[in-house]
């Protein structure tokens, strides 16, 4: 810890555990802070540059910024700023925090992080059609297939919709967006969105970093760079490893949001003692068994509930794995600014009309993490000006198609499964 670190008054920022945040030049003392929203304030402390990561996911908080205000600070001296600010890359990276902080100004100034009505209307809307028309099609017609079908894709919607929700960019106003996507992630995806929230940022803080980012922590059941693959034991995960290119979308992603709703998320719900979010996920269970699958016997129900959950999970967890997965991964100890991670770890998919559908405007992953807590209808909007803003700082503005990103990211899922092997040989 630089000297800047020592001169807080808090006493306890003088001993060895001394904690600190280094946000806009000012050294915060965390040592004996427990952060709301979880352990991700671990990831820059004592080291880094915390700027960029507290105004994104914390603009539209009041409470957050009091809580900042309220906490012992002192500046940081040279010494520090030139090892931790803008991530220790002063020259370039302040350039880039400088020229990033104008650019989001611009975006504010023109109203880009408001929410829009019509968007929230229709936003909302299409999931109840949708699984108003997936019930009637199973109830009250021959088509319970299609129906089926149908009631699978709104649930992954809802966890799109949720995630807009979660990083409230829904309606802006935070405790309305959370009462969203508890409801909605809730009743439509059977998950918690408290347990969402405390994972999801901890990406969003470190997309891409080992031993950082949870959407690397992925074993037993996938592996998406050989650094993770190493930590595999036993023959038979190896084995499924090695089939993982193949078994990803029609198992993988099953097993997962099973794991999810019938243990991870009730038990964290249950802990944390968030009843309204297990309200919320026994009237989802209430509603598809109580109402749509009544007229089938439970075993029919159970298996016709596990094809559509299969659906779903198949559908969000695919599209989400195009935009980082089948990229490079950072060290534990590396510490990037906030626009590389999103330059270096990420790629947006190419849009179009039915490709922004069916991502939910998410294609757009590089202005997502950049500003998450902008309307996401707003990135195709915006996506020509953050091309030109990497380009001016010499970034690489990553766009595929679609397929081709499928295709990069299964032969990803088949490489590592294989590079055990390529351990075992040298």
């Amino acid at each position: 810890m630089g000297k800047g670190a020592q001169q807080l008054t808090s006493p306890a920022v003088k001993d060895a555990a001394a904690k600190d945040v280094l946000i806009h030049g000012q050294l915060y003392d965390v040592t004996n802070f427990k952060h709301p929203g979880g352990s991700i304030v671990k990831f820059l402390t004592n080291n880094g540059d915390a700027t960029e990561a507290f105004v994104e996911f914390h603009g539209r908080s009041k409470k957050a910024q009091a809580m900042l205000k309220a906490m012992p600070k002192v500046a940081a001296d040279a010494e520090t700023m030139k090892a931790r600010g803008y991530n220790g890359k002063e020259a370039r990276s302040s350039a880039l925090s400088v020229g990033y902080a104008k650019l989001r100004a611009e975006f504010e100034a023109e109203g880009r992080f408001d929410a829009n009505a019509s968007e929230i209307a229709y936003r909302i809307g299409e999931v109840v059609l949708m699984h108003l028309v997936g019930a009637y099609l199973i109830m009250a017609t021959d088509h319970f297939f299609k129906g089926l079908l149908c009631l699978g894709i709104v649930s992954g919607r809802c966890g799109w919709l949720m995630h807009e929700g979660g990083h409230y960019s829904l309606t802006g106003v935070i405790k309305t967006d959370r009462f969203l996507q508890e409801a909605i992630y809730g009743v439509g995806c059977g998950m918690s969105a408290a347990w969402w929230r405390n994972q999801h940022n901890k990406h969003h803080a470190t997309p891409q970093k080992l031993q950082h980012d949870v959407d690397l922590d992925t074993l037993p059941l996938v592996a998406f760079h050989a650094q993770v693959a190493a930590k595999a034991k036993g023959a038979l995960m190896k084995q499924w490893l090695k089939l993982q290119c193949y078994l990803f979308i029609p198992l993988s992603c099953l097993l997962v949001a099973s794991g999810w709703q019938l243990y991870l998320h009730p038990r964290h719900a249950h802990r944390t003692k968030r009843g309204k979010e297990l309200a919320f996920m026994g009237l989802r269970y209430v509603l598809l068994f109580g109402v749509v699958f009544k007229d089938l016997t439970w075993l029919q129900a159970l298996g016709y509930y596990n094809l559509y959950n299969q659906i779903a999970a198949s559908y969000i967890f695919t599209n989400f794995s195009l935009s980082h997965t089948h990229l490079p991964v950072s060290q534990p100890d590396d510490y990037l600014h906030w626009v590389e991670y999103a330059a270096l770890h990420t790629t947006n998919i190419s849009p179009g009309l039915v490709c922004n559908w069916w991502m939910a405007n998410l294609n757009f992953q590089i202005e997502h993490h950049l500003f998450p807590s902008m309307p996401q209808f707003q990135h195709q909007h915006i996506s020509p000006r953050v091309k030109a803003f990497f380009e001016a700082h010499g970034l690489h503005y990553d766009v595929r198609p679609y397929f081709s990103c499928l295709k990069q990211t299964l032969e990803n899922l088949h490489d590592v499964g294989h590079s055990t092997d390529a351990v075992k040989k040298d």
